[in-house]
C-alpha cells in the first residue's frame, strides 16, 4: 500500500495518526487560496484536510517526464504516479518488474480543479500538452504508460465511492483472469474555492470543521484531500509468490440506492442490499465480523441511514455485550472525496494487520435516530486490542457511498498465517555483503542511503543479510548507485552516512560488454 494524507506520507505514518487520535484538519493553507475571500462568498467554513507541504512539487524527469508537459499535468496524475511507484516498491515488485505485464489500473478520481485554474488563465498557457494534462481519464492511462502495464486500465467516477469502487472493479478483473496483478486507489485534491463554495452552498459541509459522525452535533462533512492506492493479487498467487499479504479482500459488491427523497439522499433499503450482497460473495456470515470502517460523513440524513441498514443486516443476530464497533477515518483527515473510499480501507488494513482498533473522534452522545444498543452498534472512541474468539479471525467491512446513490462495500479478512522462516541470529557474517542504494540522480542516491539508514536504526530486528537480499532483489537499480559494504550493521550504516555525505563521489553505470579473462595459473595474484 501507499498513501498521502492530511498529515501522513506514508502507511506508517498514517497509523500513527490513527492509534494517537489526532485530528488533521486545519485551516486552508496560504499557498492555495484565500480564506478570507471565501468566506465573502459565502463559504460556510474555512477549514478541511489538507497536505503537508507543496502540492504542486514534482520530479518529472523520475518519470520520464519532460518539466513543459508536467506544468500542463493536473496534479493528481502527479499524485497517483507517485504513488503507484510506491506501493510497487513496497510490494517487493519494483516498478520496472511489471512491464509487460498484465497488470490493470482502476484509479477514483472526481474532481477538475486543475483544469478550472488553466481555464481562468490566458490561451498562451494551452499547450499541446493540455488535453493530456487536464483529461481525467489518462490520471490512469498514465500510469499504465509509464510503467508499460498490459492490462485495463481506467479512471473511475462514481461520486464519493470512486475509489472503493475502483477496487472493487479491480477485484472483479482479478477474479476473471483479465488481470493478473492490480493497482487500485484513487486521488483527490482541493485546488480552487470554487469546490468549496458548491460544497457549502449545497449544504453538505460542517460549518464547524469537524466530523461529528454517529454524534447529535452531526452537521456535514469536511474537505479532505489525497490519495491511496493498493495493490491486489489472487490470493493464491500472493502465497505462491512469497509475497507479504497484508490483507484478504474475500469479496465486494456495488448498487445504486435507485432513489431516495430525492437525487442525493440515501436509501436504507439500497444499503442494506449492497450489505447483504457483499457477505454473501464474501461467503461471510455477518454477524462475524467485528468492526465496520463506516462511510460516515457527519450529516443528519445520511449517518441515521446508514446505521439502519448496518443494524439490519450486521447487527441484527449480535448479543448485547458484543456490539458492531463502527468507526470513520473522515473525523481525523477529513472527507477526500474521490479518495474516501480507500483511505477507509488502507486504515481497515492497517487495524487487521496490527490487531488494534483506533479511535473515532467528535463523539460524545449518540444522533437522535441512530438508537446503538437497539442497532447492535458501538462507535469505537478509544484505542482497544482487537481481540476475537480462538481460530477466528480479524473480520472488518469497510463502505463508500456515492453522491447520486452509488454504493460499495468491501469485505475484510486477516491474512492466513504463513509458517515463519527461523530468524537467523544477528552476529555479523562471515563476509562482506552489499547495500545497494540507487536513484535517477546522484541527490536520489544520498536521499536513499539517509532513509535508508533511519530505517535501520529505526527496526533493529532487520538482518544485515535481509537488507542486502531485499535492496538487491526488490528495488528498482537505476543508473546513479552506491553501495555501502561491510559484515556487521555499525560498519555498514557509517558508510551510509559517508555516502549521504555530498563530498562522496557516486557510480554512474555505463551500458556495454563484459569480458572475462582467464590468465593463466593465477599464482602470480595475491590470493
Amino acid at each position: 500500500m501507499a498513501c498521502r494524507v492530511p498529515g501522513a506520507t506514508d502507511p506508517e505514518e498514517f497509523w500513527r495518526l490513527l492509534v494517537e487520535g489526532k485530528d488533521a484538519v486545519s485551516e486552508i493553507p496560504g499557498d492555495r487560496f484565500d480564506p478570507t475571500s471565501l468566506r465573502e462568498l459565502g463559504a460556510v467554513t474555512v477549514r478541511g484536510g489538507f497536505l503537508d507541504g507543496d502540492v504542486a512539487a514534482f520530479d518529472p524527469e523520475f518519470f520520464g517526464i519532460s518539466p513543459r508537459e508536467a506544468t500542463a499535468m493536473d496534479p493528481q496524475q502527479r499524485l497517483a504516479l507517485e504513488l503507484c511507484w510506491e506501493a510497487t516498491e513496497r510490494a517487493g515488485i519494483g516498478g520496472d518488474a511489471l512491464a509487460g505485464s498484465r497488470t490493470g489500473v482502476f484509479l477514483g478520481a472526481i474532481s477538475d480543479d486543475y483544469a478550472t485554474l488553466v481555464h481562468r488563465l490566458d490561451a498562451s498557457a494551452v499547450t499541446q500538452h493540455t488535453l493530456t494534462g487536464l483529461s481525467r481519464s489518462i490520471i490512469a492511462n498514465r500510469i499504465s504508460y509509464v510503467l508499460a502495464l498490459r492490462g485495463p486500465s481506467l479512471t473511475v467516477d462514481s461520486g464519493q465511492s470512486s475509489s472503493l469502487a475502483a477496487v472493487h472493479l479491480a477485484c472483479e478483473s482479478l477474479r476473471r483472469g483479465e488481470s493478473a496483478v492490480a493497482l487500485a486507489g484513487g486521488v483527490h485534491l482541493n485546488l480552487v474555492p470554487d469546490s468549496f463554495l458548491t460544497t457549502s452552498r449545497f449544504g453538505a459541509l460542517s460549518p464547524d470543521g469537524l466530523a461529528y459522525t454517529f454524534d447529535e452535533r452531526a452537521n456535514g462533512y469536511v474537505r479532505g484531500e489525497g490519495g491511496g492506492v493498493v495493490v491486489l493479487k489472487p490470493l493464491s498467487a500472493a502465497l505462491r509468490d512469497g509475497d507479504d499479504v497484508l490483507c484478504v479482500i474475500r469479496g465486494s459488491a456495488t448498487n445504486n440506492d435507485g432513489g431516495g427523497e430525492s437525487l442525493t439522499s440515501p436509501h436504507a433499503v439500497g444499503q442494506q442490499e449492497v450489505l447483504r450482497a457483499a457477505y454473501a460473495r464474501a461467503g461471510v456470515d455477518p454477524s462475524q465480523v467485528q468492526y465496520v470502517e463506516l462511510h460516515g460523513t457527519g450529516t443528519k440524513v445520511g449517518d441515521p441511514v446508514e446505521a439502519r441498514a448496518l443494524g439490519a443486516v450486521l447487527g441484527a443476530e449480535r448479543p448485547e455485550d458484543a456490539p458492531l464497533r463502527v468507526g470513520s477515518v473522515k473525523t481525523n483527515i477529513g472527507h477526500l472525496e474521490g479518495a474516501a473510499g480507500v483511505t477507509g480501507l488502507i486504515k481497515a488494513v492497517l487495524s487487521v494487520r496490527h490487531g488494534q482498533l483506533p479511535p473515532s473522534l467528535n463523539f460524545d452522545r449518540p444522533h437522535p435516530d441512530i438508537p446503538l444498543d437497539t442497532l447492535r452498534l458501538r462507535v469505537q472512541t478509544r484505542l482497544e486490542e482487537w481481540r476475537t474468539a480462538s481460530g477466528t479471525p480479524r473480520r472488518a467491512g469497510v463502505s463508500s457511498f456515492g453522491m447520486g446513490g452509488t454504493n460499495v462495500h468491501v469485505v475484510l479478512e486477516q491474512a492466513p498465517v504463513v509458517e515463519p522462516v527461523e530468524a537467523p541470529v544477528e552476529a555479523g557474517v562471515a563476509w562482506p555483503v552489499p547495500w545497494v542504494v540507487s536513484g535517477r540522480t546522484e541527490d536520489a542516491v544520498r536521499d536513499q542511503a539517509r532513509r535508508l539508514a533511519a530505517h535501520v536504526r529505526e527496526h533493529p530486528e532487520h538482518t544485515v543479510t535481509d537488507i542486502a537480499h531485499s535492496l538487491a532483489t526488490t528495488r528498482t537499480a537505476f543508473h546513479h548507485r552506491a553501495a555501502a559494504i561491510g559484515t556487521d550493521r555499525d560498519d555498514l550504516l557509517t558508510q551510509l552516512d559517508r555516502i549521504a555525505d555530498t563530498t562522496t563521489p557516486i557510480t554512474q553505470t555505463q551500458t556495454g560488454k563484459t569480458a572475462f579473462l582467464f590468465t593463466g595459473q593465477g599464482a602470480q595474484r595475491p590470493g
